[in-house]
C-alpha cells in the first residue's frame, strides 16, 4: 500500500463505518479512527511481509558448481577470491579457490589454487606452489587468506605443516603470484605467523591495504586434552605500494588487533580469528573470534598505529556456533559461516542483531549437519548471491 492511495482508502473506510455496518438496531457503527488504525496495522504487517529484513531470505537455492580437486589430488578447499579484473589466465568474475590439504588429506600441505570460470562452467589449475618453498618458513600449506588485486597480483597465505599437525607447523608467509600463476616473491616477517583468516582488502590500484589474521603465535603441538588456548593471535595490517608493472611492496606493517584466542585442533588444525570485513565507511574492522564465539569490531583500522587489543564486542553466542569466514552483503549486513554447523548467519552491524541463520550445508555425514565444512565465502560480482565451499566433499557452491 503506497502513500498516494491513502485518501481513497480513507474514503472507503468512512463509507464502511457509517453505511455498511448499520443494518441491525443493536449494531453500533465502528468508528472511523478504529478502522484507520486497523488499516495502518494491516499495511505495516503487509510491508513487513513483502519487504525482506535481510539478504539471506532473498536467496532461493544452493547450486553445486564444480569439484575443486586438481590433478595432483589436493583437497580441502579453503579460500575463495573473485577476480576484480581480467589479467593473465584469469577473467574478471572468475573464482579462485585454494586447497589446504594434499592428496593424502594431510592438513597444512595443500599447494594448489584452482580457477573456476563461470562463463564456461569449467575449472583450470591457476597455480601449483612448491611445497618446500624455501623463502616461506615451514613451507607451503595454503590457508583461507587469499585475494586478487586490481593490479592483477594474487596474494595467498601459507599455514604449513610437515605431517598434517600443528606439532610440525611453520610460521608460513604470504606468497605473491603474477596473473599467470608464477611466484614473484614471498612476504615474511616477525609479525607474520600462520596467516589464517580471509582477508579484508582496500584496493586503490597503485596501493592496497590488507588485513590478515595471524593464528600461529604460541600454538604448537596439541599438548593436553583439550589443547590450551593461547591469547596471542593478531590482526595485521599491511600497507602496500604497487608500482606500475612491479609486484606489491610492503610499505608498513601494523598490528591493529591482538590478544585473540587460538588453539591447536586435531580436526581442523587451528581454531583462531578467521573472518575479517570492513564497514562501508571503512571506520570499523569486524573480526570473527572463533574461540570467543563472537564478532568484535576494531575502530579506525586504516589509520590506527597501535593495537586495539580484541576491540569491542559486537555480538556473541545466539545463532553463532564458532563463527568462521565472513563477508559483507549488498545491504551492509555481515554474513558469517559457522564452523560447528552448516549455517550462515546474517548480522546487522549497526546494532549487532542476529537476524537469522540459513542452512547452506545439510550434509548429515557430520553432526550437526555441515559441521566443519564451511570455510571460504565471497559475494558474487553482481551482489545477488555468494560463493562458498563445502570442504568435506571438495565443492564450490553458489547460493543465489
Amino acid at each position: 500500500m503506497t502513500s498516494n492511495q491513502a485518501p481513497r482508502t480513507a474514503s472507503l473506510l468512512e463509507r464502511m463505518a457509517f453505511k455498511g455496518h448499520a443494518s441491525g438496531p443493536k449494531q453500533r457503527p465502528r468508528t472511523f479512527g478504529a478502522l484507520v488504525a486497523g488499516a495502518i496495522a494491516l499495511t505495516v504487517a503487509c510491508s513487513a511481509y513483502a519487504e525482506p529484513q535481510g539478504f539471506l531470505e532473498t536467496l532461493h537455492r544452493n547450486t553445486t558448481l564444480i569439484n575443486t580437486v586438481p590433478d595432483n589430488g589436493d583437497q580441502n578447499p579453503y579460500a575463495i577470491s573473485v577476480a576484480p579484473v581480467s589479467a593473465g589466465t584469469i577473467k574478471q568474475g572468475d573464482v579462485l579457490v585454494d586447497n589446504f590439504n594434499n592428496a593424502a588429506n594431510l592438513q597444512g600441505t595443500g599447494s594448489t589454487i584452482v580457477d573456476y570460470h563461470p562463463d564456461t562452467k569449467q575449472m583450470t589449475l591457476f597455480a601449483q606452489i612448491p611445497r618446500d618453498l624455501k623463502e616461506c618458513p615451514g613451507g607451503v600449506g595454503l590457508s583461507t587468506a587469499m585475494t586478487m588485486l586490481k593490479s592483477g597480483w594474487v596474494i595467498v597465505g601459507s599455514t604449513p605443516s610437515n605431517d598434517g599437525t600443528t606439532t610440525t607447523k611453520g610460521a608460513g608467509c604470504l606468497v605473491v603470484l603474477d596473473p599467470q600463476g608464477k611466484i614473484v616473491k614471498t612476504i615474511s616477517s616477525p609479525n607474520i605467523n600462520d596467516p589464517w583468516g580471509n582477508m579484508a582488502v582496500v584496493d586503490n590500484g597503485s596501493s592496497a591495504t590488507l588485513f590478515i589474521s595471524m593464528a600461529g603465535f604460541g600454538v604448537g603441538g596439541p599438548d593436553g586434552n583439550p589443547p590450551p588456548v593461547f591469547k596471542q593471535a593478531t590482526v595485521l595490517r599491511l600497507d602496500l605500494d604497487i608500482p606500475q608493472g612491479q609486484p606489491p611492496a610492503v610499505k608498513k606493517e601494523t598490528v591493529v588487533g591482538s590478544g585473540f584466542g587460538a588453539q591447536a585442533d586435531k580436526g581442523v588444525f587451528l581454531i583462531g580469528p578467521t573472518g575479517l570485513a570492513l564497514s562501508a565507511d571503512q571506520k570499523l574492522l569486524y573480526v570473527s573470534d572463533a574461540i570467543g564465539n563472537r564478532i568484535n569490531e576494531i575502530d579506525e583500522p586504516l589509520t590506527r598505529d597501535t593495537s586495539a587489543g580484541v576491540g569491542r564486542q559486537l555480538t556473541a553466542d545466539g545463532l553463532l556456533h564458532r563463527p568462521l569466514a565472513m563477508t559483507t552483503g549488498p545491504n551492509g549486513h555481515l554474513l558469517v559461516t559457522n564452523a560447528l554447523n552448516g549455517q550462515v548467519v546474517e548480522v546487522i552491524p549497526e546494532t549487532g542483531k542476529q537476524l537469522y541463520a540459513r542452512w547452506i550445508d545439510t550434509d548429515k555425514a557430520q553432526t550437526p549437519p555441515g559441521n566443519g565444512d564451511l570455510f571460504g565465502i565471497a559475494m558474487t560480482p553482481e551482489g545477488d548471491g555468494f560463493y562458498y565451499v563445502q570442504d568435506d566433499v571438495n565443492t564450490l557452491v553458489l547460493a543465489k
